[in-house]
């Protein structure tokens, strides 16, 4: 099946175009997972498990656990390169009903959340260089959404290659933290060699505080299925979008263990548990004072870099839905020469705006991030589904460890869900509540579209010839 608008080799004129290859593809992937996460995870591991084992075993079990859903969701990517991604996944697996809750629940309120929310953030770590006010950090929150969500309106060019440009250099600035440590010495009998490796006791005491660590961890991967949602403009997507997941994975899983093992030989798990700003602290043993600003700098390149990637592949959603006939038409419309969903875009900016200055996309991003695993685990689970109800489909690649890889995925992002409603029922609750308000909108659509089918077909019979 390949994109309306669109042909499987590069896209018909007028509509999205095959432009990003594997590099792109994995710089999306990888820019968008590593945030501000790992420059402040590390102190709340630190403090629920303290030795450096423990920690650094969460960390690769975390990229473990979050590459067989990578693993999964990349069989159904390399089989339906559609923009809109899990949405198309979703809609296939489980009827259209199921792909409209999940994109609903995107453009409403979990990426123009997370957008609104990085946006504030970033803004406020600019506040180490330039005084703001409250009102100057939401002015320039909007100002860094209006400006990502410009340079992505020009073309899937341009947005990749800022992409491109943001994810080097804060691997860059990961790298540093790795390297730094080793090339001053810092490391020193009471930091890291000082520390027992293990803690005493058995490994069964220790699991209820891995459980409670893993939640925090699998967040800081989370964003590895972003690059479905542009399936549409990668080239060659058979091949490149299950290597650009699995490279985008690998990659930032080695990146936050060796993260983690340098922060541990600089400061201790100790005092990575007192620290509220971990990297900053660990840069200021190696390079006093400066250490501090270097590691701001990279959080703000970090996460003007997550966020031009969720502006970047989130706006093909709501394209998608119009496209199925239910969102909004206008959505569904491709610029003549830029060759992006130019309109789902600035819709996209202008609801995060207003989620900017209403203040309430920390609520609603709380209310529903539980929705995300959620919807991850069913999208895991599509690929069993679909292996059973469309054999023929073609697969130019087949999940790994089929059917275990998808089912343990599956089980783990179960348990992430139930952990956070039995530790926060009312926000699950409501957030429930918001995905569910889409069925009325559901409900409208699917009418509309119904009586468009019926228009068009009497239009049809209008213009053939009468018969004989």
């Amino acid at each position: 099946m390949t994109e309306p608008g669109g042909d499987a080799a590069g896209g018909a004129a007028g509509g999205l175009q095959r432009q990003l290859g594997l590099l792109d593809s994995t710089m999306i992937n990888v820019g968008t997972m590593i945030g501000s996460g790992i420059f402040l995870v590390p102190s709340a591991i630190a403090a629920g498990l303290t030795a450096p084992g423990p920690v650094l075993l969460v960390w690769v079990v975390g990229g473990l656990v979050s590459l067989l859903g990578a693993l999964a969701v990349a069989e159904l990517a390399a089989a339906m390169p559609e923009a809109g991604g899990q949405y198309v996944y979703l809609r296939r697996a489980y009827g259209p009903a199921w792909g409209f809750l999940y994109g609903w629940a995107c453009f409403a309120v979990i990426n123009p959340g997370s957008i609104a929310a990085i946006s504030v953030g970033f803004a406020t770590y600019l506040t180490h260089f330039v005084p703001l006010d409250p009102l100057a950090v939401k002015l320039v929150a909007v100002g860094a959404i209006a400006a990502l969500t410009g340079v992505n309106c020009l073309g899937v060019r341009h947005g990749a290659t800022t992409q491109n440009v943001l994810t080097t250099l804060k691997i860059a600035a990961l790298a540093a933290l790795v390297l730094l440590p080793l090339a001053a010495s810092a490391g020193n009998a009471s930091a890291g060699s000082s520390v027992a490796f293990w803690p005493a006791g058995s490994f069964l005491g220790l699991l209820p505080a891995l459980g409670v660590a893993m939640v925090a961890v699998l967040w800081t991967y989370e964003g590895w299925i972003e690059i479905t949602y542009v399936g549409s403009e990668i080239r060659d997507p058979g091949r490149n979008l299950p290597r650009s997941i699995g490279l985008s994975l690998g990659l930032v899983t080695l990146l936050y263990v060796l993260v983690n093992a340098a922060l541990l030989w600089v400061l201790s798990p100790g005092r990575m548990a007192a620290s509220t700003l971990v990297a900053s602290d660990a840069a200021q043993v190696v390079l006093g004072g400066a250490g501090a600003t270097l590691v701001v700098a990279a959080i703000l390149v970090s996460t003007l870099g997550a966020n031009n990637g969720i502006v970047l592949t989130s706006a093909r959603i709501p394209y998608a839905m119009a496209r199925d006939g239910r969102f909004f038409a206008w959505a569904g419309r491709v610029h003549p020469t830029r060759h992006v969903p130019t309109n789902a875009l600035v819709a996209q900016g202008l609801w995060t705006i207003a989620l900017v200055f209403s203040g309430t996309y920390d609520q609603l991003a709380t209310y529903v991030v539980f929705a995300s695993f959620l919807f991850y685990a069913l999208s895991a689970g599509a690929v069993l589904v679909l292996r059973r109800t469309e054999p023929a489909l073609p697969r130019p690649y087949r999940a790994w460890g089929y059917p275990v890889t998808p089912l343990v995925f599956v089980a783990f992002a179960l348990a992430l869900v139930a952990s956070t409603i039995v530790q926060a029922p009312r926000d699950a609750a409501i957030g429930a509540g918001l995905i569910a308000a889409g069925l009325p909108a559901y409900w409208w659509w699917t009418r509309e579209a119904r009586r468009e089918a019926r228009r068009e077909a009497a239009r049809e019979a209008a213009a053939s010839p009468a018969g004989p």
